[in-house]
């Protein structure tokens, strides 16, 4: 069998292809062949070249706008809350994480809610790991690209390329996100409680809006359709975890369907 390219998208998983759409890119700008600097440090410039020309920064920058306010209401200094971005790396855990903390709760409860919430990235984790590994990448190479699970392998970029350039790209993504926390931080006084919870609000419905964009399969439909009527319905009933149930159930019934459609086929 002939080996496939990367940019053969026939042979990839489905939420694989769902993350690749994610965050939509000019066309990729890449060092050429014969640059004579065909180096790691040369590739990882690419990846923070590309995250300025992609759409997903600006949603970063006004979403860490609102983590910065929230975080100076709480009471947090900058360097705290940057270090926080640079830790998790997530912003739904990082509200979670400075809420809880500015509320008094009880450390361990806090790092258990944090961790809970980043359990949704474990999907993509494994889904994006596999394909940055080549013949020569050693295990340690892959821990950087591991957390930063925002950065989303693109297609047409070469095997022995893409842990550096998915590291840059991360690292370009973070710089904006740093930018919009400062900005936040510092225009905390000034900025209506409203506005900064519709901030805090843009990557969730971005993703819900691309995820729904990208739902072509009926066991996606299901998914997604039950966990939109599940997550307000168990929200309101005060269940404990919600959102975390949520995505349990939908998830398993969408998949439970899914398969007992094929048998009926």
């Amino acid at each position: 069998m002939g080996r496939r390219s990367c940019n053969d998208r026939s042979h990839w998983s489905a939420p694989l292809r769902l993350q690749l759409r994610l965050i939509p890119f000019r066309p990729m700008t890449l060092s050429p062949p014969d640059d004579p600097l065909p180096t790691s440090a040369r590739v990882f410039l690419d990846g923070m070249r590309n995250s300025a020309t992609s759409a997903f920064s600006l949603v970063l920058i006004g979403t860490y706008v609102g983590v910065g306010a929230l975080g100076h209401d709480y009471g947090f200094s900058l360097p705290w809350v940057m270090l926080s971005t640079v830790l998790i790396w997530a912003g739904p855990a990082q509200v979670i994480l400075i809420s809880a903390l500015g509320t008094g709760a009880a450390a361990i409860e806090v790092a258990l809610a944090v961790g809970l919430s980043s359990v949704r990235l474990m999907p993509m984790v494994v889904a994006l790991l596999p394909l940055l590994k080549g013949p020569t990448t050693r295990d340690r190479e892959l821990l950087l690209p591991a957390h930063f699970t925002a950065a989303r392998l693109l297609p047409g970029v070469p095997r022995e390329r893409r842990v550096a350039f998915c590291n840059g790209l991360a690292v370009g993504f973070l710089v904006f996100a740093h930018v919009g926390t400062a900005i936040g931080f510092y225009l905390a006084g000034s900025l209506p409680p409203l506005l900064t919870a519709a901030l805090l609000f843009l990557t969730p419905i971005s993703f819900l809006v691309s995820t729904t964009r990208n739902a072509r399969f009926l066991v996606d439909r299901l998914a997604l359709g039950l966990g939109l009527v599940l997550g307000p319905a168990l929200a309101w009933a005060q269940v404990g975890l919600d959102l975390l149930w949520t995505g349990i159930v939908a998830g398993t019934v969408a998949y439970a369907l899914h398969r007992l459609r094929e048998v009926l086929r």
